[in-house]
């Protein structure tokens, strides 16, 4: 694949905004990562950073976060590594940028393959996290974790894909898209577009971008609430899918979370001349009407089924509410919705910090009541029922509550 190298660090500087300033170029030395395991954590310190610490000391190698016990090529690690990125460009702190490039190092060999993946699986998840590896070619020019990326990119060459364009969720999930897709999907995709793309091959991929966020618009959004369903299947076919809309029965926190992340963080790379992006914003901004109307109105916080607050078993989901809390006060700093939402963000974090953080006597956050999973289909089987995802497990600190929850901090700290 050919590439303009000075175009690529002209790009990540004006428009990624990944260089390392003067005081924070790590010197590529070989001492061992610092681990943060023992020492209690400063109350002085910004959320943001306690809860970066907390998760460093709970899972002192960052292929530990999601509670595995042994390495693996996830999207939660490339969530909470996001944030660690964020924190390294805002602090400075060399232990953020050692906890990000030993879990590449930990997962990418010498030739650019990544242990665990499978790319004949053609699974969506599997690509959130090449955002890392993104960062750490820029920051290292260390051609292993280019080859990475370009594998990574190369799954969506032969991704499976709906009639009109839409990635499956994955493979053994035929003719499906799923909310959670498009946050795993379209920023690397549109992140790599950026640096790597020109021309007529750029704007065909970002045109398919949008295309994804176009397919769920169109057979997704549910015309009474504007909230969106969970998945899709195309063929109509599931168990779980209606017979004659192919939907999912309910609308799950998460799903709209990731979904509203998806947006927000592809407009970070889409050009400014893209038809695409005012599509986009629109697609928010409905989007952030029908979120803002299920509410809790005494918390700030969000729902696990977001429009059955007073049924039995629901219960105010950690995760979905700090997705939402970031996705609005990232759209508010960068213009894409009005000043307004900012209250709407400011009153959700209130909340979590109130009713879902604990902190333990040597400093620990922890990010209570988060949904551990929840899917469609697959074994054992899940329905998409009400009751199937207020029983689903719960649990503290979740990856995909607490990355959330450190963006979230970080946009209101700004």
């Amino acid at each position: 694949m050919k590439f303009n190298r000075l175009r690529i660090l002209t790009m990540a500087a004006l428009a990624s905004g990944l260089f390392f300033s003067c005081a924070q170029q790590p010197k590529q030395t070989n001492q061992k990562v610092l681990k943060v395991t023992t020492q209690t954590i400063s109350t002085k310190l910004p959320w943001s950073e306690r809860m970066m610490q907390s998760e460093m000391k709970r899972f002192p190698e960052a292929w530990m976060l999601d509670f595995f016990k042994s390495p693996k090529w996830s999207y939660p690690n490339g969530l909470v590594l996001k944030a660690a990125e964020q924190l390294f460009r805002k602090t400075g702190k060399r232990e953020y940028y050692d906890y990000i490039k030993a879990y590449a190092d930990e997962l990418v060999n010498a030739d650019g393959t990544i242990k665990t993946y499978d790319i004949n699986k053609y699974n969506l998840d599997m690509l959130n996290s090449g955002n890392v590896l993104i960062y750490l070619f820029l920051a290292t020019k260390d051609e292993k974790y280019l080859k990475a990326t370009q594998l990574l990119r190369s799954q969506l060459n032969d991704h499976p894909r709906t009639s009109e364009g839409g990635f499956w969720h994955k493979k053994i999930y035929p003719n499906q898209m799923w909310l959670d897709g498009l946050y795993m999907a379209e920023p690397f995709y549109a992140n790599y577009t950026r640096l790597f793309d020109e021309g007529v091959d750029a704007d065909k991929a970002y045109n398919d971008i949008v295309n994804q966020f176009d397919i769920i618009q169109k057979h997704m959004v549910d015309p009474k609430t504007g909230l969106l369903y969970h998945g899709w299947d195309e063929s109509k076919e599931q168990q779980w899918a209606d017979k004659k809309t192919g939907l999912s029965p309910n609308f799950w926190g998460r799903a709209m979370g990731w979904y509203g992340m998806a947006i927000v963080d592809v407009l970070d790379y889409l050009p400014e001349h893209h038809p695409g992006r005012a599509k986009l914003m629109g697609y928010l901004k409905s989007y952030s009407e029908a979120l803002v109307k299920v509410q809790d109105e005494k918390t700030g916080l969000w729902y696990q089924v977001l429009d059955k607050g007073g049924e039995k078993g629901n219960y105010l989901e950690a995760s979905a509410s700090s997705m939402f809390v970031y996705t609005f006060a990232k759209a508010v700093r960068k213009k894409y919705l009005p000043a307004s939402y900012n209250a709407v963000a400011k009153k959700g974090y209130n909340g979590i910090l109130k009713n879902l953080i604990s902190v333990d006597k040597d400093g620990t956050v922890n990010l209570n009541q988060n949904c551990a999973v929840a899917g469609l289909g697959g074994t054992p089987y899940r329905s998409g029922t009400y009751e199937y995802y207020v029983n689903e497990e719960i649990r503290s600190n979740d990856p995909k509550g607490t990355g959330p929850f450190i963006l979230a901090s970080l946009e209101l700290e700004k």
